[in-house]
């Protein structure tokens, strides 16, 4: 354990986030995701039982969103809705974002199978818990200033 850090964020998914550079991708994606078929080798870190909204708020807590892309967030829309339309996880997601100073307009609903090929270009992979449909998320890591 260390102090300050959120006891989700496992000694394995610290390690793979501290690793990362500014400009690249982890997904959050939910329990029935195709996780390690589209990770092609890349780390794919397990948090089961927690919720999308729960593991997004432990990524989030250590992990500052890329102030130069105009969408440093997405998450994966349901197919034919409404543009509008967001599942009540993916709600809890973008009430998360709002609270760290995100706008509605920086994150990005991607259609599903643009979402698929946008995780096969993530860097690591969190599959969590969630058992709702699309409960699905992506962050695109800025940069610490130290």
């Amino acid at each position: 354990m260390l102090k300050g850090i959120d006891p989700i964020l496992s000694p394995e998914l610290l390690m793979h986030l501290s690793a990362m550079g500014h400009g690249e991708w982890v997904a959050v994606v939910d329990a029935n995701f195709t996780a390690n078929y589209l990770a092609q080798g890349k780390p794919v870190v397990q948090l089961p039982g927690i919720t999308l909204e729960r593991a997004c708020q432990a990524v989030l807590s250590v992990f500052p969103l890329d102030s130069f892309v105009s969408h440093p967030a997405a998450y994966m829309h349901v197919n034919d809705a409404p543009a509008s339309h967001r599942t009540p996880a993916q709600n809890a997601v973008v009430k998360l974002l709002a609270k760290e100073g995100v706008k509605l307009k920086q994150v990005e609903p991607v259609e599903r199978f643009a979402f698929y090929d946008k995780v096969k270009n993530a860097s690591l992979i969190v599959q969590c818990g969630e058992g709702t449909a699309y409960g699905n998320a992506m962050f695109c890591k800025g940069v610490i200033l130290v």
